[in-house]
């Protein structure tokens, strides 16, 4: 009988601790027995994941992983947050975006769950003069307003404070940001504007609205490009450092000019990078505050990334932005704006808009997201892709700053090149389905209904380009809709499934996938010749194959079959066409199978 210490809490106390090379040859045993003849660190590698940037997730973390001391919440570096206590007052700023002068909409949002308002005004959003008439009802003493004017900014911001006045809100209960950003302009339209109103902006907030900041780091630009998260963290950081050495030139002084900043970022349904990149973005910009001889707490601002919305099945789009806010909650930032499940569709309806607050209010009042401080401190895990993601972060920001800084780095189209090049690795792990996309790559639905939205305002264009991962999907579903408009039918593929049951379900769901993400309705039922397809792909196991695919593609082309696909790995079929398999480049698959059936 084992006599428990004092405490009685001992846990295995009599059995000696495990070793992580233990560990790896426990997991090497197993990768054997799927035919992988490694060992050691081998066998650990094996199971690994690699990210953009050169990063990769280990499958196992342990407190060897050491990572820089992070600090305390509120305390330089600030990785562990920007304030002391964390979220855990209120949770984060719910902080509702409206693009469109909609009657009630603003009010709803806020006497709903939404805590601020981040409006855009001017090219792609409401006209500066509705700016009284959007704001009508809102109790600006109580909740904050953010801007968003592009090359507008100087007239909307303006406005807002003459708005301010004109209802006897004081100085110092004004809340908000008045949006100032001309990189990010920039990058948005290529458009280069002087910086001089926003340092003039900025002045009269440092002088007279100590609540108010005039100017936004954007990031979003960066991301919807294409770009990885260390390259979101370095154009940031080299953005926020461009625009500290303006203000400080302009007469603020470095705190000053820190107090006028606040950061915005995408928050994706990567949960853990998300977490990493922005406790990394504190850290940064602390050491570059550090620097400047102020190191300075970031203000953040999240935002569901736009990249990972749907155009199909835009439901699932629910799924990912909770994620994301759960990410952004748990990262630490200090705003959170959920975008609408219909965001890529046009103008949200009141459900979209509901759904998109209550995915904060439940993160903050149901689950109590916010009620601890810097949740993910302490894990081997966050803290070591915190600190790897900081250096990558760091590394893409010097990168910049060789090149002159960030408006150089976009005049001469050194930062679009590097984001596009990121982009085209991302998009071919999209278009062969190592990335996955669920309801648009994976399991997408034909026969469902498109969803119908309003259009929105036409967004400013000209610099960089705005990217989605559904885009390559998406162009071929347009066809496919084009040609049942057309016809009144869909292009179809012929599934022959070879064998029994236990033999081919598994390749049949396969290609029914694949086909279908291209728009291509897959026919399984009666024959062939009852199919009305010209295309066939044949479904079943390698031993099958072996047995039946020669015959079968044979007596398949006599009956008029055009292109007989194999599911599987290429292999030596006298009639077979081509073949497709994990890994094969779906979207170069669909668009010739396309081009043969005469869909345009």
């Amino acid at each position: 009988m084992t006599v428990l210490p004092d405490d009685g809490l001992s846990l295995a106390a009599e059995f000696p601790d495990a070793t992580h090379e233990q560990w790896q040859h426990l997991v090497a045993g197993v990768l054997r027995k799927s035919g992988k003849d490694v060992s050691g660190t081998a066998a650990e590698d094996a199971l690994s994941t690699a990210l953009e940037d050169g990063l990769r997730t280990r499958p196992l973390y342990t407190a060897r992983d050491a990572a820089p001391d992070s600090g305390l919440p509120g305390f330089a570096p600030f990785v562990r947050g920007s304030r002391a206590e964390g979220n855990t007052v209120g949770g984060w700023d719910v902080r509702q975006r409206h693009t469109a002068l909609t009657d009630g909409v603003v009010l709803a949002d806020l006497e709903n769950g939404g805590t601020s308002l981040w409006l855009v005004l001017g090219e792609g959003g409401i006209p500066v003069r509705d700016l009284g008439r959007a704001l009508d009802g809102v109790y600006l003493d109580l909740a904050p307003v953010v801007l968003d004017a592009g090359g507008d900014v100087e007239p909307a911001a303006r406005e807002l404070l003459r708005l301010y006045e004109e209802r006897g809100v004081a100085k110092e209960a004004a809340r908000g940001n008045l949006g100032a950003d001309p990189l990010g302009l920039a990058a948005r339209t290529g458009r280069s504007s002087e910086f001089a109103p926003a340092a003039s902006l900025a002045r009269l907030c440092a002088e007279e609205y100590p609540g108010l900041r005039a100017l936004t780091v954007d990031a979003l630009p960066y991301h919807e490009a294409g770009g990885s998260a260390a390259q979101e963290l370095g154009s940031s950081l080299a953005t926020g450092v461009a625009y500290l050495r303006e203000l400080t030139e302009a007469g603020l002084t470095v705190e000053q000019a820190c107090a006028q900043l606040e950061f915005r970022y995408a928050a994706t349904a990567d949960q853990f990078l998300t977490v990493a990149k922005l406790r990394a973005a504190r850290r940064l910009w602390a050491r570059a505050t550090e620097v400047c001889g102020a190191p300075s707490a970031q203000v953040q601002h999240a935002v569901t990334s736009p990249v990972m919305m749907t155009r199909r099945d835009p439901w699932v789009n629910m799924l990912r932005t909770t994620v994301a806010t759960l990410a952004a909650g748990v990262g630490g930032a200090d705003a959170v704006t959920v975008l609408p499940f219909d965001h890529a569709l046009g103008l949200p309806d009141a459900f979209a808009r509901r759904i998109a607050r209550n995915t904060s209010t439940i993160l903050i009042e149901e689950s109590h997201l916010a009620r601890v401080i810097d949740p993910a401190g302490g894990s081997w895990y966050v803290e070591r892709l915190t600190d790897e993601l900081a250096h990558a972060g760091w590394e893409f920001f010097q990168r910049i700053e060789r090149a002159g800084g960030q408006a150089a780095a976009l005049r001469s189209g050194q930062l679009g090149q590097d984001l596009a090049d990121t982009w085209e690795a991302r998009a071919s792990r999209l278009a062969k389905r190592r990335e996955p996309v669920t309801g648009v790559s994976e399991f997408p639905h034909l026969a469902e209904q498109p969803v119908e939205r309003e259009p929105a305002p036409e967004a400013p264009s000209g610099g960089l380009p705005r990217v989605r991962r559904d885009e390559a999907y998406e162009a071929l579903r347009a066809r496919s809709d084009a040609h049942l408009a057309a016809t009144g039918s869909r292009p179809r593929i012929f599934l022959a499934a070879l064998g029994p049951a236990a033999a081919h379900t598994s390749r049949l769901t396969f290609a029914s996938n694949l086909f279908q993400a291209g728009g291509i309705e897959p026919v399984t039922d009666g024959g062939f010749e009852e199919s009305g397809a010209t295309e066939v792909c044949l479904c079943s196991s390698d031993a099958v194959y072996e047995e039946q695919a020669e015959a079968v593609a044979g007596q398949l082309k006599a009956a008029g079959a055009s292109h007989v696909f194999l599911a599987g790995r290429p292999g030596n079929h006298p009639g077979v066409d081509s073949y497709v398999f994990a890994g094969c480049d779906a979207v170069a698959v669909l668009s010739a199978t396309l081009d043969r059936l005469g869909v345009s």
